[in-house]
């Protein structure tokens, strides 16, 4: 009864379930094998139940371009939905550049010109490059509103990045 309980469980989750010699290669004691087992499939059906991403832990900015393009990359890799939540602002704003994001409705963006401070010199080069991570339409708005001449944050409704912009609703 316990192993087809498993068994469903490990379906469930997309994975399979195998008792006997698990990581020693040794014999398990039934008790032991059946604790790996549930600890194994615990792990693995929590790790499933949320596989995307969120911008939650990038929200503030403040990271550079390098890290960001290893963050884009790795999400247009594997394809996992990335949600744009909460506030995202700054470099956070780069995120939109992964293929296969979505905005929440009550999230804000926040942007400002490709600056690592408020005294440094706005380089046309580095705007170029942050704006390029943008969809055309939200791209021309920013330059055209003058919103990555300054260090200034200008902020945009989830909901206008959706219906204004064109970027998917997350569901």
């Amino acid at each position: 009864m316990l192993i087809t309980s498993l068994r469903t469980l490990c379906e469930h989750c997309d994975i399979e379930l195998s008792i006997g010699a698990v990581i020693t290669g040794q014999p398990l004691t039934a008790a032991f094998g059946v604790f790996c087992a549930v600890s194994v499939i615990s792990f693995a059906c929590t790790s499933s139940a949320r596989a995307e991403g969120s911008s939650a832990p990038y929200g503030h900015g403040g990271m550079r371009f390098p890290q960001m393009d290893a963050i884009i990359a790795q999400y247009n890799r594997s394809g996992e939905l990335f949600r744009i939540e909460g506030e995202c602002r700054s470099s956070c704003t780069e995120l939109l550049a992964i293929r296969n994001v979505c905005i929440d409705p009550d999230a804000t963006l926040s942007f400002h010109a490709a600056l690592a401070s408020p005294d440094q010199a706005v380089d046309a080069g580095r705007n170029r490059r942050m704006a390029s991570y943008y969809k055309p339409k939200l791209r021309n708005y920013l330059l055209s509103n003058h919103y990555m001449d300054s260090w200034e944050f200008h902020s945009i409704s989830g909901q206008d990045m959706i219906h204004r912009f064109g970027y998917r609703q997350c569901p």
